[in-house]
């Protein structure tokens, strides 16, 4: 029985197919040869795009050389209502003085300062999903509920009932089923002036969770100032000061990290832990394995890393639904990969989704198989061919925090409940994340 997987188009479409295949879902827009190829050309009338998938030429733009690629601002246009400048849509000096201030909020001791709040989010998950005993539930909207919950409490010290963080979710659930996956500057060199032609939902809600996320961040400066600040995520991120220019984060800033922090940590977070959910249900022998060493958990910040067999099921999951499946990165200089020159301002697209399941690379490539993981071809490819939060220097901020969050989740659901998938097979679809195209549907049943 193999994971589910969208159907790819055919090999030859036009432009115009590819382009309207693309805004639909740029998984199964991509012919099945991808699976294969070290790289692949696509044209348009207006600029050269390169997808790579061999390791080495990877390795090259993410590692090697990361200034010579940065992140391409073509696909950057249909976030930027949300995101305005965080560290996700930056470039060069910017991003690296945001990343400076950035990144002390995500090491050492942090993730187990952050433990107690993410333990409390899931025993509300728990006790929101003690409600479907015996029922069938979209997972999904499940698991969105609790990702949002483990942001708010780790990075506001407030739950998701909270007022603002409740409005938050509702809002960011309505720009999800309205924003583009790709805007026309995708396709088009349109020149700054030019409207994006945004939907109207797209830009009330980029809007409406602005206002509100600057509402919290203005409470928090003014607790800052006054010392009665909690000590979490956003506290140590207001206060980090840039040891380069000596400047922390103005209010704007904030706000546009606070966004960036909400989309990635919540719907990657989210999409990961359903499809884990849902090779879990349709492997039970995996889920019952996760329920007997999840007995062994605890509040005790240790007791995570007792959780082997889940780390290596919600891994493989990360590796065949990887949450965000590609990246663009544009050459800023003239190329020569696999001995086809690269013209200066081509689009490099790195898939994870292509990568991870590279039929040269990975031993039963699209095969649910959480023991991979310890055979050599799994190491190889772990350290060569397994991206789900980028690498080098632009890797995930709160690539481990995820970690953390993804196996205390998955964990603690199963050990309280049995999952059973009804229906059709979930259709994988690449929107903000990748997402089930009709939703998860999971009976849920408590554990005696």
């Amino acid at each position: 029985m193999i994971p589910p997987k969208p159907e790819p188009r055919p090999d030859k479409v036009s432009l115009r197919q590819y382009v309207k295949l693309f805004q639909k879902d740029l998984l199964s827009a991509q012919p099945q040869r991808l699976y294969r190829a070290w790289m692949a050309e696509f044209r348009t009338p207006f600029f050269r795009s390169y997808m790579i998938n061999q390791p080495s030429l990877v390795q090259a733009v993410l590692k090697e050389r990361p200034d010579d690629f940065p992140k391409s601002q073509r696909v950057s246009e249909g976030l930027k209502p949300l995101l305005g400048e965080s560290v996700f849509l930056t470039n060069g000096e910017t991003w690296k003085r945001q990343r400076r201030i950035i990144d002390p909020a995500f090491e050492g001791g942090r993730l187990r300062d952050t433990f107690p709040a993410m333990w409390a989010a899931g025993q509300a998950a728990i006790a929101r999903l003690d409600r479907f005993d015996g029922q069938v539930v979209e997972i999904e909207e499940e698991t969105s509920h609790a990702a949002a919950d483990v942001i708010f409490r780790t990075l506001f010290s407030i739950p998701i009932e909270h007022e603002v963080a409740g409005r938050v979710f509702e809002e960011f659930r309505t720009y999800q089923r309205s924003a583009p996956i790709v805007n026309l500057g995708a396709f088009f060199p349109l020149p700054r002036w030019f409207p994006r032609f945004f939907r109207k939902d797209t830009k009330r809600t980029a809007v409406s969770i602005r206002k509100l996320i600057t509402q919290l961040t203005a409470e928090r400066m003014a607790a800052i100032a006054s010392g009665t600040a909690p000590d979490d995520l956003a506290t140590k991120i207001m206060t980090t000061v840039d040891p380069e220019s000596g400047k922390s984060f103005d209010a704007n800033e904030m706000v546009d990290q606070v966004a960036i922090f909400f989309l990635a940590g919540h719907e990657t977070s989210a999409s990961a832990l359903a499809w884990a959910l849902y090779l879990c249900a349709l492997y039970p022998e995996w889920q019952e394995k996760i329920s007997q060493e999840a007995t062994e958990l605890s509040e005790d910040f240790a007791s995570i890393s007792k959780q082997r067999t889940c780390r290596d099921v919600f891994r493989e999951a990360l590796r065949l639904y990887p949450p965000v499946p590609m990246m663009v990165r544009e050459n800023t200089c003239p190329e020569n990969f696999r001995d086809r020159d690269i013209s200066v301002g081509s689009q490099i697209v790195i898939s994870a989704w292509h990568l991870h399941r590279q039929e040269r690379l990975w031993d039963n490539p699209d095969g649910f198989d959480p023991t991979r993981w310890q055979t050599e071809n799994g190491k190889t490819c772990a350290r060569d061919a397994y991206i789900p939060f980028s690498a080098g220097s632009r890797v995930c901020t709160g690539a481990g925090f995820a970690m953390v969050e993804g196996v205390l989740m998955l964990s603690m659901i199963l050990k309280h409940f049995k999952v059973t998938p009804v229906g059709d097979p979930p259709v994988p679809i690449a929107h903000l994340t990748v997402r089930s195209r009709d939703g998860i549907n999971l009976r849920l049943e408590r554990r005696k």
